[in-house]
């Protein structure tokens, strides 16, 4: 899987957004591969598409910002998928 359109600043939306929504599979996979403690490398060249070799300070900035979103999605943004936004 590759992304052309991949952010590599923080996303601090509140709400999951049209981004997030096209991102959900790479969120999972990130969230696997965290949980089997997969080398960064390896996961952002696998599931993101990044050339870590060519751009590797990139790369990791990409893998972390997306990894962070993911974890904000299993936390609070599911709750938005879900039709309930209501922050506990």
């Amino acid at each position: 899987m590759t992304y052309d359109d991949l952010r590599d600043t923080p996303i601090r939306d509140r709400e999951v957004t049209s981004y997030d929504r096209a991102h959900l599979l790479a969120y999972v996979r990130l969230l696997d591969a965290a949980a089997a403690r997969a080398d960064w490398r390896e996961v952002a060249a696998l599931v993101l598409g990044l050339d870590v070799v060519a751009a590797p300070e990139r790369a990791r900035r990409i893998h972390d910002v997306h990894l962070a979103r993911a974890r904000w999605m299993a936390r609070k943004g599911y709750r938005h998928l879900l039709g309930s936004s209501r922050e506990t």
